[in-house]
C-alpha cells in the first residue's frame, strides 16, 4: 500500500468515526427531547458510519497481515482512539436512549 493510499484510508476512518460520533450525540439529544422516531433515524445512520469506519480498519489489518507492514504513525493511533470512542459511544447511546424512551 502506498502513503497515500495510506493516509486516504487513515483519515477515511477519522471522518467515518467522527461522523457517527456526532449522529449518536444528536441521537442522545433528540432523545432527550422525546423525538424517538428522529434519534432512531440519527442512530441508523451512525451505524452506517461505524460499519463503513469498521470496513476501513479491516482492509488496514488484512493488508498488515500481523507483519508490521504498516508504519503506526501517530495519526493512526489518533485514528484508531476515534474509533474506539465511537464503538463505546454507540453502545452507550443505545443504553441511553433505551432509558429515555421508557421513562
Amino acid at each position: 500500500m502506498d502513503k497515500e493510499k495510506y493516509e486516504e484510508y487513515v483519515m477515511t476512518l477519522i471522518v467515518q468515526a467522527g461522523q457517527c460520533r456526532s449522529m449518536l450525540m444528536n441521537a442522545m439529544r433528540e432523545a432527550k427531547q422525546g423525538n424517538f422516531e428522529s434519534a432512531d433515524a440519527l442512530m441508523g445512520q451512525a451505524k452506517e458510519a461505524l460499519k463503513e469506519a469498521h470496513h476501513i480498519q479491516t482492509q488496514l489489518i488484512e493488508f498488515d497481515e500481523g507483519e508490521g507492514k504498516l508504519p503506526v504513525h501517530i495519526v493512526m493511533v489518533h485514528a484508531q482512539d476515534h474509533l474506539m470512542n465511537a464503538v463505546l459511544l454507540m453502545d452507550l447511546a443505545g443504553e441511553i436512549i433505551d432509558l429515555r424512551r421508557a421513562a
